[in-house]
């Protein structure tokens, strides 16, 4: 593991989601329970971080950001807790662990763990995306506030909702074939999806922003407020309809 990122990615998120498992025994409930998850799944990345690859730079949500990360070659993006609400929900299991390296312009490794379904999907071992069956596409959304135009979209290309949490989880949907899409406007940061796309990339999967121009990582500005991860054969299709409509 010293010189594997793969594999210390997927260890480090699999870390993490033990101590949040743990976490959801105290009895904590609502947003102590939300806090206490957030702080502890911090300490435990920080602390294999700065024990395993102290040379390296961390844009994490739950810590400030550290702009020398602008100038450094290797980056960590992580989210601690992706899908905090979902987490102060048990026995809910759409929440993760997200852990991600960018060296020099291009995510390398990445590691998704759904702790509470005892999941980790990694770049190590690039999960295989089972072929597409003959029902209608799926297209997974927010589960509490999921874009009109994702409505819009699914009405024109005949496709199913699929609501979920956490945006980790609803990228791994389309990894696990419990969904085909996921297409998301309105708000998100590096952290939010990072390691979720390396591992949709490692596993054959579309990812782009919305105009179908490339998403990058690393920038001075957090926000990266959309994305589209589906198979690859819906992408033109996805891509045609925002260029069209537009995603208000």
């Amino acid at each position: 593991m010293a010189n594997d990122d793969h594999a210390f990615a997927a260890w480090a998120a699999e870390q993490a989601g033990t101590r949040l498992l743990e976490v959801r025994t105290q009895g904590l409930e609502g947003r102590e329970l939300k806090d206490a998850g957030d702080a502890a799944a911090q300490a435990v990345l920080a602390q294999l971080l700065a024990e395993h690859r102290p040379d390296d730079s961390v844009l994490s949500e739950e810590a400030s950001d550290d702009k020398s990360r602008l100038q450094a070659d290797r980056v960590w993006i992580i989210d601690p807790l992706d899908g905090t609400r979902e987490f102060s929900e048990p026995p809910r299991d759409d929440w993760a662990v997200h852990v991600a390296l960018w060296e020099r312009g291009e995510l390398t490794a990445g590691a998704v763990a759904q702790p509470a379904l005892g999941e980790t999907f990694h770049t190590g071992a690039p999960p295989v995306v089972a072929p597409r069956g003959d029902g209608a596409p799926r297209i997974a959304v927010s589960r509490t506030r999921p874009p009109a135009f994702v409505q819009a979209l699914a009405e024109e290309i005949g496709a199913e909702l699929v609501p979920m949490g956490s945006a980790g989880v609803k990228v791994m949907s389309v990894v696990r074939d419990v969904a085909d899409a996921y297409v998301h406007a309105g708000g998100q940061y590096q952290w939010d999806n990072a390691a979720p796309v390396a591992v949709a990339r490692a596993a054959g999967l579309h990812c782009s922003r919305v105009d179908g121009s490339t998403i990058v990582y690393n920038e001075d500005d957090t926000s990266l407020p959309d994305l589209i991860v589906c198979r690859p054969e819906l992408a033109d299709q996805i891509v045609a309809f925002v260029r069209r409509h537009g995603t208000d």
